[in-house]
């Protein structure tokens, strides 16, 4: 199977009630780490990359990777898309190159410019073969390039969607209903505390989501910020060395709701760093002496295989649904 767009599975996810997870890829090791959970959990999946692992890793390299990866699981509907686009330009590169979808945010700009950039990617990308995401409304939070400060960011107007859907095309929208980008997702005076005093986040505003329904019946509707930052890979960081106070990521009991109203794609990547980073600070402190890559990537690498795991399973609801 080559790369697919969204269509197909996004009409059987919005249809059955569960998502496909969108998850972040920098290299080979969370590439295989994710393909690796999809595959054996029959599962279909959507590999995503920012602007920032652009530059990273290399276009080119980060489209071979997952070239790879589809032939290694050819059972398995896979979709290559290119998170938080901030330009026309970056997106046609992006769908020149091989993407079969691609996200143009321009959220933080007024509505009409929202509408004309939007709708000048999707004449693009559709005259392609390719499917767009687009954003309304802002989160908070730093990931990548991505970063909006805490107070200035904006829940979705449910009033706009059907004009903005309507204008520009769009195959996606991205809504903000109080999730947010990072490990970092809110300050301490927005959350409670609960008897382990672990901070406990505002819940997610389901009433905005479902008058977005209500407005756009049978559109499929992405979560961005979806990360849940487990705790207990909190605690390793912390214990190895780290220093991530008051880390707290988006209940995964609200996510799996959300999945299963109109939430057909679920964005995820500060948990894979997160299962990552923890698996790596504790293998160094364990054996000091190692100094091959290979000996603690590949518990890393199994991390990641988990985390996913455990998302499709647990989160999503997509296992089965190849």
């Amino acid at each position: 199977m080559a790369l697919v767009t969204t269509t197909e599975m996004f009409k059987k996810a919005y249809d059955g009630g569960y998502a496909i997870g969108a998850f972040n890829v920098n290299n080979m090791e969370i590439v295989q780490g994710i393909t690796e959970a999809a595959g054996e959990l029959n599962s279909p999946v959507i590999l995503q990359v920012s602007k920032g692992a652009r530059n990273y890793a290399n276009h080119t390299y980060l489209v071979k990777l997952v070239e790879a990866a589809v032939k290694e699981n050819p059972d398995i509907p896979m979709a290559l898309h290119l998170d938080h686009g901030d330009s026309f330009e970056v997106c046609k590169s992006c769908i020149d190159g091989g993407f079969t979808s691609v996200m143009i945010d321009c959220s933080s700009m007024p509505f009409e410019d929202n509408v004309r950039i939007t709708k000048q990617v999707v004449d693009y990308a559709h005259d392609h073969g390719v499917v767009v995401e687009a954003e309304l409304g802002t989160l908070a939070g730093v990931e990548d390039e991505v970063c909006v400060e805490a107070g200035k960011e904006s829940y979705t107007h449910p009033d706009e969607v059907e004009e903005f859907v309507t204008r520009t095309g769009c195959d996606s929208l991205a809504i903000a209903i109080g999730t947010s980008h990072g490990a970092y997702k809110f300050k301490a005076s927005q959350c409670t505390r609960n008897e382990e005093g672990i901070l406990v986040p505002p819940p997610l505003r389901f009433d905005v989501l479902e008058e977005c329904i209500k407005r756009i019946p049978g559109f499929p509707i992405v979560l961005h910020g979806s990360s849940s930052v487990p705790q207990e890979f909190v605690k390793i960081v912390n214990q190895y060395g780290g220093n991530m106070p008051d880390a707290i990521g988006i209940p995964e009991a609200e996510l799996r709701h959300a999945a299963e109203l109109a939430v057909c794609k679920i964005n995820i990547d500060s948990d894979i760093r997160l299962a990552m980073t923890a698996t790596i600070r504790k293998y160094m402190a364990e054996h000091p002496d190692h100094f091959d890559p290979r000996q603690y990537l590949k518990p890393a690498r199994q991390a990641v295989k988990d985390m996913v795991a455990h998302k499709i399973q647990n989160v999503l609801g997509s296992a089965g649904k190849a």
